[in-house]
């Protein structure tokens, strides 16, 4: 193998490792929302938190630490919806980069 075509084969690797890492960053900020007066992100974490509240009100803790009371019901549809939204589109996005390798 010649040494052009070794380089061109290491620049595509790290080009789709570095693309990689742009669309979990761009997804990432695209999971963040606001509800009730707090930055939420979507996610397991909120998920998880959100599905064990007992009450149908609840105090949480937002993304930038400060407490925000929220009905529990609707953060919950609003944090799968995104959630959902987001995963499928990074998906979509990250199958697509995958067969330009």
């Amino acid at each position: 193998m010649d040494t052009d075509k070794l380089a061109e084969r290491i620049r595509a690797r790290f080009d789709h490792n570095q693309a990689k890492r742009v669309l979990r960053e761009k997804y990432n900020a695209k999971m963040q929302f606001a509800h009730s007066g707090g930055m939420w992100c979507a996610g397991p974490d909120l998920l998880n938190i959100l599905h064990v509240c007992p009450d149908e009100e609840a105090v949480l803790e937002d993304i930038h630490g400060n407490p925000v009371k929220v009905n529990v019901p609707d953060l919950i549809f609003l944090a799968e919806q995104r959630w959902h939204e987001q995963m499928n589109a990074w998906h979509a996005e990250y199958e697509s980069i995958k067969r330009q390798r």
